[in-house]
């Protein structure tokens, strides 16, 4: 019982104190989300051409996870003033990455207005009542009008647990790395967890399998966080990871073989 009161306290923290839920709700995912993506649709890349009264367009590259699954990964998209505020934001981000989803972000993606600002009501086809996080270089956002800027990293998710909202963003130390075939590759897993006063604080992943391209494989990250991995031929590869023990949001590292 206390576990489960903590756990919707937790919940509520977050909802209220860091702006990453845009809410609490407990529907289960609309069916239209679509499937993981390969490698190859990291290659895609959605346009816009600004106003003279834009702000100039910036490249973000987005990943976006849905209920435990990765949607899109690292899409670099060319983010202009979609929503017409004057500035580049998160928002803004947002919509462009879902002009690949099937019907485009009128399809995909929704917000509206609340008591704490702008929120998310559906991602990437998925309608779950506002369980929903965003983290720009790996760093949870406050709101989705907060700017983005050349080059920045986003990751939205929805989450998989709309009971007790286990879910945890995790992150490798880097976002892409390149190896030559057959050389090993030092990487580090950590997830953001909460302090007693709901404080974020950053933890090693420990335990958990690493994924190639989907596939579950023999490497598994020590105490500290840390795996080595190695590649034996050419190519372009998406590691993540799952873990036994945390609901981690999928991490992400492009790893390009040599």
């Amino acid at each position: 019982m206390k576990e489960k009161i903590l756990a919707i306290l937790l919940a509520a923290a977050l909802c209220l104190g860091f702006g990453v839920l845009s809410g609490c709700g407990a529907s289960k995912p609309s069916a239209t989300a679509e499937p993981e993506t390969t490698a190859a649709a990291q290659t895609s890349e959605t346009t816009a051409q600004p106003s003279a009264t834009e702000p100039a367009n910036v490249t973000v590259y987005v990943t976006i996870s849905d209920a435990g699954k990765l949607a899109a990964v690292q899409m670099p998209v060319a983010v202009t003033d979609e929503d017409a505020d004057g500035k580049l934001t998160v928002n803004d981000a947002l919509i462009a990455a879902h002009g690949v989803y099937t019907g485009g972000a009128a399809a995909g993606y929704a917000t509206e207005e609340g008591q704490y600002g702008l929120s998310i009501t559906k991602l990437w086809g998925v309608e779950n009542g506002g369980s929903y996080g965003f983290y720009v270089n790996n760093v949870a956002s406050e709101s989705l009008t907060d700017p983005v800027a050349d080059g920045d990293y986003l990751t939205a998710f929805s989450y998989s647990d709309l009971s007790k909202y286990s879910d945890v963003y995790s992150y490798f130390d880097n976002q892409t790395a390149s190896v030559a075939a057959g050389a090993s590759l030092t990487l580090k897993l950590s997830y953001v967890g909460f302090d007693a006063n709901f404080k974020p604080v950053v933890n090693p992943a420990a335990g958990a399998a690493i994924t190639i391209d989907g596939q579950k494989t023999e490497y598994v990250t020590g105490s500290d966080g840390t795996v080595t991995v190695s590649f034996a031929a050419a190519g372009n590869h998406i590691i993540s990871a799952v873990s036994g023990t945390e609901t981690l949001v999928p991490p992400v590292c492009t790893v390009t073989v040599g």
